[in-house]
């Protein structure tokens, strides 16, 4: 039984080619699943704050429309504004839409059927007042369950983080207060003596918390502006941040602390303000949505570059498999066509039929010639000795 030694050589290179073919594949691949979970991942969680971005586009005029209410409520005016009813129709059109993936439609639901039974409230103004200040803070709420749901409130870019607490906290806060302070203006003007305290103190919470709203809108939004890779958010926002400001300002000499409110003032300054914070509220929401749509692309890039470096992985790996196996071919067809090292065992009977004429075992134990020597007696051989014969 005879193995060629490059037999075994070509066996084992192609071997070692295939195991480590296999040892530098699986670590690629995996290491490329990862990759690939991971922006998988992030470009879901960016999808999901856009969808925030979409919804909160329907929360401001709601916002907008329920101070409206609010005021004209107190005036005797018990129909639904024609603005509230739009806001709704538009908000509950976005819920339908995306209140699953947000999980929104529970709180919406509730704020919608309080909203409703907001023209059928009686009483006096007081209890008017505290019926619209109920479904107002459902409204706030709402803002910040989509601004939690949609994880806007937990992203790492400063400029977004700042941008969306001024959309989902800031700008609600304010429009509410604003609302608030006029409306208790003038109740505490008309109110009676006995009445009169309890609602200045109302009154005064109202006017620093409009303070202090217009206070942290401003920070954030200056905040943002320094951080952000945007080349339009400054210009973008510094206009339409003075008009609402203007309009938190007329608000304030409308409602005059201390003194006799001046009607006209404030609903000037309500529709001075209404105005300013849809401009306002476009401007941020637009961008935070182009910010947002950076970062997919972004993402889509580094997929495609981790494609790209898999496929020229995977191409190397096979061009070295394929490379190495057609060597170990090459070099077994070659140790076919030549000799070769014999390293074969014989036994005894091969040994014996292949050296007929042996002595003693080795080839050059030859046996004496005489006897059965064909050549003894022809002459050709030497006689023995006389003593023998």
């Amino acid at each position: 039984m005879s193995v060629s030694v490059n037999s075994r050589r070509s066996r084992l290179r192609s071997a070692l080619a295939a195991l480590l073919t296999v040892l530098v594949l699986v670590p690629t691949a995996v290491l490329f699943l990862r990759v690939l979970n991971e922006n998988t991942s992030q470009r879901d969680e960016t999808e999901l704050k856009q969808k925030g971005i979409e919804y909160l586009a329907e929360l401001a005029p709601l916002v907008s429309a329920l101070a409206e209410s609010q005021s004209s409520a107190l005036q005797g005016v018990t129909a639904e504004p024609a603005s509230l009813t739009a806001a709704v129709a538009r908000v509950q059109g976005v819920d339908e839409k995306l209140g699953d993936e947000l999980d929104s439609t529970s709180r919406w639901s509730g704020l919608k059927e309080k909203i409703g039974r907001l023209p059928g409230v009686a009483g006096d103004s007081e209890q008017i007042y505290e019926a619209h200040v109920e479904v107002g803070d459902l409204a706030l709420e709402l803002y910040n369950e989509v601004r939690q749901n949609s994880l806007l409130n937990q992203d790492s870019q400063s400029d977004i983080w700042f941008l969306q607490e001024t959309v989902t906290v800031n700008m609600p806060e304010a429009v509410t207060n604003v609302s608030r302070m006029g409306d208790l203006a003038n109740m505490v003007a008309a109110a009676k003596d006995r009445e009169r305290g309890a609602l200045q103190v109302e009154f005064g919470a109202a006017v620093m918390a409009v303070e202090d709203s217009v206070a942290e809108l401003t920070d954030n939004l200056q905040a943002a502006a320094e951080d952000t890779g945007s080349s339009t958010l400054a210009s973008n926002t510094v206009n339409n941040l003075d008009a609402f400001r203007r309009g938190v300002e007329a608000a304030n000499r409308g409602a005059n602390p201390g003194g006799t409110p001046d009607v006209s003032i404030l609903v000037t300054a309500q529709s001075t303000l209404t105005t300013a914070l849809k401009a306002l509220s476009t401007v941020l929401l637009k961008e935070m949505s182009t910010l947002l749509d950076e970062r997919i692309d972004e993402l889509d890039y580094r997929r495609i570059e981790a494609l790209a470096l898999l496929a020229a992985a995977v191409a190397l790996i096979v061009f070295a498999a394929v490379w190495t196996r057609g060597r170990a071919v090459k070099a077994f067809r070659d140790s076919d066509g030549e000799a070769g090292r014999d390293v074969s065992v014989r036994n005894d009977s091969q040994a014996t039929s292949a050296t007929p004429n042996t002595y003693g075992g080795g080839p050059y134990d030859t046996a004496p010639g005489f006897g059965d020597n064909p050549n003894y007696g022809s002459g050709a051989g030497r006689e023995r000795s006389g003593a023998l014969r």
